[in-house]
């Protein structure tokens, strides 16, 4: 079924339109899921296979790696040869990957598998939304736009729910199992949703899409390496030159191009720029903070894994309502006023988390997540409407895929940058406290949080005081590096106000 027709797009009932809406977030929620569900099972991993902290990075890093790389191409194959074909052809490279560390537990399969379950989620998250774009006409995307942005918002929640869930009645192969399971039930729901590709076929740009992964791929490459070497490393800064290079060689060439990949032109639209600028600062402010945040909760706090999803669960409250009202603000009040003012709630949101120290209450952790939901809420719908509103619908995919590669660069950002700050702030506060320590417990109490409360626990009597200085010491370092995320989301409320999108290109049309 062609669905980028109007006739088709109107014949679409209610229910079937909602039925799409649900499968395709559904997916959705799987991809950004994987990174938190992966994330908390890999102390449980590394106990049981032995990987080295090395290989532990990898693990984690390849699959935010690889989705971020080849989203824009996997984006560009949908509208090519169809976007459900390419969805369901990523749900099943999805399972078959997440199923592969149940035959296998060796460190280089492990990286391989995830490496894939990252080509998979690359194919997955541009159809999702290219999918509903196409199946609902501009006056009733809105709110389908709403609902998808805050799925995608919250999955990052959900997988630590999950993860939690599962962790504590099995083994860690059990957060691998369930996603495959899952991805093949989603497969087959998949096959009942309509399909759309461009009316207009192209030969596919082969050499833009490899410019294009390479350069993002170096990019983000370069950013997650800067979370355990430092910004001045020089595989850092070769990787982040490389990538700011090879993006211009990539932008050069697309511009010349009489059927690009990408049409680099439009970020001179403003409106589709500052929608690219909002969803880059608003990612790198949510996966840092939830960075920080998973880290505070269960060694200051003392929270389960299980415990850290739920109590973060306030931040649905405000991310939901107001994705929905997001489409209708926006028609009325344009894009560029619902982008500074939404930006502008997410730096409060960040900073009050960054106030949270040893001995906050619950409420305050409660009042902080909601007021960052609400930013989030309030300014993703319509950025990624900006995206999506102002290209054809023949390019439906390659829009989806620059918001979902901006979304992958702002988060790998957020956590390089988090985690940078984070240690070398906690390192230089926690240093006083282990200064007459053996060197190698006070090596291992000066590089983090974790380390230092197992030398508080074989160190006595003086166990306690450590602990406290400790924790006192990262509630430090978490103030300065959400503080540091406050900035990034500060700068895109400046560029956004230079953009200045015009009044008659607001974000997503109510509906």
């Amino acid at each position: 079924m062609r669905v980028d027709a109007p006739l088709e797009v109107s014949a679409l009932s209610t229910g079937r339109r909602a039925w799409i809406v649900g499968v395709m977030c559904s997916a959705v929620g799987l991809v950004i899921a994987m990174v938190t569900i992966v994330n908390t099972a890999l102390p449980a991993l590394a106990a049981d296979t032995g990987v080295s902290q090395a290989q532990q990075t990898w693990i984690v890093d390849v699959y935010t790696l690889v989705l971020a790389a080849l989203v824009l191409p996997m984006g560009a194959l949908g509208d090519r040869y169809g976007r459900r074909g390419v969805l369901i052809t990523g749900l099943v490279v999805f399972a078959v990957s997440c199923a592969a560390p149940l035959a296998a537990e060796a460190p280089g399969w492990l990286i391989t598998a995830r490496a894939l379950t990252g080509l998979g989620a690359a194919m997955i998250m541009p159809a999702t939304l290219s999918i509903i774009n196409a199946s609902f006409p501009p006056e009733r995307r809105g709110r389908a736009i709403g609902v998808w942005a805050a799925v995608a918002g919250l999955g990052g929640l959900g997988g630590l729910v999950i993860a939690g869930l599962l962790l504590q009645h099995f083994s860690w192969h059990s957060v691998f199992l369930g996603p495959a399971v899952l991805s093949v039930l989603l497969a087959l729901a998949c096959a009942t949703v309509p399909t759309s590709r461009e009316r207009v076929h192209h030969r596919f740009d082969a050499v833009g899409a490899v410019l294009g992964a390479l350069a993002i791929g170096a990019l983000v490459f370069g950013i997650l390496r800067a979370a355990d070497l430092g910004w001045g490393d020089a595989e850092v800064v070769g990787a982040l030159a490389g990538g700011v290079v090879l993006g211009a060689v990539f932008a050069w060439f697309e511009a010349r191009r009489t059927a690009p990949l990408l049409d680099v032109r439009l970020f001179l639209n403003r409106a589709f720029a500052t929608g690219a600028v909002s969803v880059t600062v608003q990612f790198t402010a949510a996966f840092g903070a939830l960075y920080a945040l998973a880290q505070y909760l269960q060694l200051v706090q003392g929270y389960s894994p299980l415990e850290s999803g739920l109590v973060l669960w306030p931040i649905a409250v405000s991310v939901l309502p107001l994705s929905l009202v997001s489409a209708i603000l926006g028609q009325r009040l344009g894009l560029g006023p619902v982008t500074c003012a939404g930006l502008a709630v997410v730096v409060a949101g960040v900073v009050l988390l960054g106030r949270l120290g040893p001995d906050s209450s619950y409420p305050a952790l409660a009042i902080a997540v909601c007021v960052l939901g609400g930013g989030l809420g309030l300014t993703a719908p319509a950025a990624t409407g900006a995206i999506l509103d102002n290209v054809p619908p023949d390019k439906y995919g390659v829009a989806s895929a620059v918001n979902d590669a901006t979304r992958e660069i702002g988060a790998a950002l957020g956590i390089a940058l988090a985690g940078s700050v984070l240690s070398a702030t906690y390192t230089g506060a926690v240093h006083p406290a282990t200064a007459a320590l053996p060197p190698a417990a006070r090596d291992l109490a000066d590089g983090s949080l974790a380390g230092a409360l197992a030398v508080a626990d074989r160190a006595g009597p003086a166990g306690p005081r450590l602990a406290a200085a400790a924790r006192t010491a990262f509630a430090d370092g978490m103030w300065y590096s959400l503080l540091a995320l406050a900035g990034i989301v500060a700068a895109g409320i400046v560029a956004a106000v230079l953009l200045r999108p015009p009044r008659d290109r607001p974000g997503p049309t109510s509906g």
